[in-house]
């Protein structure tokens, strides 16, 4: 019905947009909360309705927005590399060399899309997140996809963290005598658990300037882990494998995992929202996909190099376990997956709070928050504990839910929002990136859920 609507609006001459939205808008990613004027810090801690001298949303956004550009590059740079590097040299062997550039082609699309949701921001400064973009756009129905793709994404990359975080942990404790004997449990699901367990309390955090630190530490570790399989490269210890041209077969499922390397447009409205000026947002975006893809690129061509057939799913696991710098980097990705927890859970985690009734107190509402997703975060563990196929989750993510959030719903939301506006060049660009998105998200979903079904099949077989 979505793109009934989108098709509808094209066949128009010319649409006139509406600037006005409901009296109540969204905080960070919500749908009902009272605009609230600059000093009001009470007001906004309790979530109520101020009695103040309102003013204009736009000028409570300057006043509060006090984010770099550099804090914005580090955030988004924070909130896009994690698992994409440890999974791009799996890719880029079992792609092909060929094959990176689609790897490239994506970072290019994904940053234009986040690109134009600046655009659309830009467009009606009363709009706050992704959702409110999908409400202007499409209305009930726009919010509803876009709600429910978000929650899907952000379900689906914490399962694959606490995956990442699962399979590591072995490999740092190997040959380890724990001795811990529990019934339906084995000592790697147990460490598991404990780590969790550990990054649970900061799901309770409420603001995106608190959670910025732990975005920063997950970039350190992220450094970390590149300069580490650097430093295993420049060893030479590794024969220099030849990397297959291209394995056309493959490409639906490795595109699965090129694009979830660049998923985090669910965040890009706050990011926008909190920089002192917002017109910097498209020069943040060009600098920060410009460096992951160039991170993604070469690790994943020096990992392919030094391991060839033999690469693992998460390049951290085909380093040599005797070397220092491999348990350094087995380290880095123990910690980066309880980074992510917070940065990953904040939009479901503020959309709830602000659902909440308005009589409940900011403090009721922050334990609500805190302990529906601590229960969330059981959930993600129970599942990674049952299905540890790293790769194929990823893939899977990447293509069901990560192509819609990257490629197909920006696009489409802008044409919505901003027709008439835009020329029929930049029209068809994005006609033709909403085509693309869809093929490589049915092609990707098709591929990855019958190779996750085969292993989940083998595994119960054996």
């Amino acid at each position: 019905m979505m793109m009934k609507s989108l098709w509808k609006s094209l066949q128009q001459k010319c649409m006139k947009q509406k600037s006005e939205v409901d009296d109540s808008s969204v905080s960070v990613h919500g749908d009902d909360l009272v605009v609230l004027p600059p000093n009001c810090n009470c007001c906004i801690e309790e979530n109520k309705e101020c009695n103040c001298d309102h003013v204009n949303a736009a000028e409570e956004r300057d006043d509060n927005a006090n984010s770099s550009f550099t804090h914005a590059v580090i955030n988004m740079v924070g909130m896009l590399i994690g698992l994409g590097q440890l999974s791009t040299p799996y890719a880029v062997q079992n792609g092909g060399w060929s094959s990176t550039s689609l790897l490239v082609g994506l970072g290019v699309m994904c940053s234009y899309s986040s690109h134009i949701l600046g655009k659309c921001l830009k467009k009606n400064p009363k709009l706050r997140s992704f959702v409110d973009i999908g409400k202007h756009a499409f209305g009930a129905k726009g919010r509803l996809v876009a709600s429910t793709i978000i929650y899907m994404e952000i379900f689906m990359a914490l399962v694959s963290y606490t995956i990442s975080l699962h399979d590591n942990l072995i490999t740092v404790f190997l040959g380890t005598n724990l001795k811990l004997h529990l019934p339906n449990f084995s000592s790697s699901q147990l460490l598991t658990v404990v780590a969790v367990f550990i990054s649970m309390p900061s799901l309770w955090i409420r603001d995106l300037s608190s959670i910025s630190f732990l975005s920063s530490v997950g970039i350190l570790m992220s450094l970390l882990i590149f300069l580490c399989v650097v430093a295993t490269a420049l060893l030479g210890v590794h024969p220099n494998h030849t990397i297959p041209v291209l394995h056309l077969r493959n490409i639906p499922s490795v595109s699965g995992l090129y694009i979830f390397g660049y998923g985090g447009h669910i965040v890009f409205p706050d990011l926008y929202k909190a920089m002192k000026d917002p017109s910097k947002f498209t020069k943040v975006s060009i600098v920060s996909f410009a460096v992951v893809t160039a991170v993604y690129t070469t690790l994943g061509f020096m990992g392919a190099k030094m391991f060839g057939n033999d690469v693992k799913s998460q390049i951290t696991l085909s380093m040599p376990p005797e070397r220092i710098v491999t348990k350094i980097a087995l380290w880095a990705t123990v910690v980066t997956p309880m980074t992510k927890y917070a940065l990953e859970f904040t939009p479901f985690a503020i959309q709830l709070e602000h659902a909440l009734p308005s009589s409940m107190s900011g403090r009721t509402k922050m334990i609500v928050r805190g302990c529906v997703g601590s229960f969330s975060l059981l959930i993600i563990l129970t599942l990674a504990l049952s299905f540890p196929y790293f790769e194929h989750v990823l893939s899977l993510t990447g293509s069901l839910v990560s192509a819609s959030v990257c490629l197909v719903l920006p696009c489409a939301f802008y044409i919505k929002i901003c027709w008439g506006q835009i020329s029929k060049p930049i029209l068809l660009i994005n006609l033709s990136l909403i085509i693309f998105g869809f093929i490589l998200a049915v092609m990707g979903t098709i591929s990855s859920s019958q190779l996750l079904l085969k292993n989940f099949q083998l595994h119960h077989s054996t």
